[in-house]
């Protein structure tokens, strides 16, 4: 940093003294001695001042890694692997094209999108509409819809994969279909769990009584058991 000095002004004459302001004297030579020292006393203490040395910038602290990543972080753990079909714990390996045109809502891929769409609510954690999905209003889930939630505290995930729906059976004026699922789901305390098994869903036909929501498909039980891989 450059040190900018006040300093006397200095007056150069031929003689040593000069006349300032009439009756005044000023002695040129004396002044000038007198602002040199000045200077060197300045510069002599400016030299042993010591520097103020500069506060150190931390050095930013580093983004853990996903291996150093603290347990439970989902991002750190291995995806979820279901069994491909056709194989041990797998789904039937049926390639018959499944079709793509409007289906009834009485048929039996309108079973299939119940679970279909029980398991994706179950996934969105979204426990009692889930639980409206079972016969008789959730009762036939065995459970109350706190209980019913409260079943799936367990799990920090959980989905499946639906095959396709059984034929239609037929029974005075009721209906059941049997649909082949595959659940695969992460405990909480990271373990994947898997399980092949499958949901009947019942209805009653229409026009021979019983309450109008009874005449749709709903889940009469689910036969899954889950366990860890292998």
């Amino acid at each position: 940093m450059r040190l900018i000095a006040a300093l006397p002004l200095l007056l150069a004459a031929c003689s040593g003294t000069e006349t300032v302001g009439g009756n005044n004297n000023v002695d040129i030579n004396a002044a000038a001695e007198q602002a040199q020292d000045s200077i060197d006393n300045y510069a002599a203490t400016t030299a042993e001042r010591p520097a103020t040395a500069a506060t150190p910038v931390p050095d930013p602290t580093p983004s853990p890694t996903a291996s150093e990543a603290p347990a439970g972080n989902d991002s750190a753990l291995t995806p979820l692997d279901p069994p491909a079909p056709g194989t041990p714990g797998g789904l039937p390996d049926d390639r018959t094209p499944i079709s793509e045109a409007p289906f009834a809502a009485d048929s039996a891929q309108g079973a299939a999108n119940v679970v279909q769409t029980y398991y994706a609510l179950l996934g969105e954690k979204k426990y009692r509409q889930a639980w409206a999905l079972w016969g008789h209003d959730g009762k036939d889930s065995g459970q109350s819809a706190a209980a019913f939630a409260a079943s799936f505290d367990a799990y920090s995930e959980y989905h499946a994969n639906v095959g396709a729906p059984g034929t239609v059976e037929a029974g005075m004026s009721q209906r059941w279909v049997t649909v082949p699922v595959q659940v695969y789901a992460r405990l909480k305390r990271g373990t994947p769990v898997y399980g092949l098994g499958t949901a009947q869903l019942h209805r009653i036909v229409e026009g021979v009584g019983g309450p109008a929501s009874q005449q749709r498909w709903h889940i009469r039980s689910i036969d899954v058991k889950l366990r860890p891989k292998g």
